[in-house]
């Protein structure tokens, strides 16, 4: 986990999103635990308070249990719940505004499959014009 902060969202939510990117980056896989809250806290210099808040959220979620005298551990279809949540707001709330774009600048499909394939610089012919 990052150890920097932003002022933008409490701690503990930012705890908690790091550990959500964890789980759909396949860092922690159903099953696995999460770093005890001492360790975190320690690690981090946080409050132990706000480190189990941020995970008391995943419990809420449904994507961590609790188990007593053991730890926090990530439950069974965590990955799965979550990238299906993802997915369904990203279509609802991000996708609308790339459609809203792609339409206001006139792309076509074929020109963002070409100029957004791996490998591709993006310096075409147009970069090349503006740079001369």
């Amino acid at each position: 986990m990052d150890p920097n902060w932003n002022d933008q969202q409490p701690i503990y939510r930012q705890l908690r999103d790091r550990v959500v990117a964890m789980l759909l980056e396949g860092v922690l896989s159903d099953g696995d635990s999460l770093p005890s809250v001492r360790n975190v806290a320690a690690e981090y210099r946080v409050n132990p308070l706000t480190v189990l808040k941020g995970y008391q959220e995943l419990v809420d979620e449904g994507l961590v249990e609790k188990r007593r005298g053991l730890g926090m551990f990530v439950i069974e279809g965590a990955r799965k719940r979550l990238l299906k949540a993802e997915r369904d707001r990203f279509l609802a709330e991000e996708w609308p505004q790339v459609m809203a774009t792609i339409e206001r600048l006139g792309l076509d499909p074929q020109t963002l499959l070409s100029e957004g394939a791996p490998g591709h610089d993006g310096a075409g012919d147009g970069a090349k014009e503006n740079k001369k």
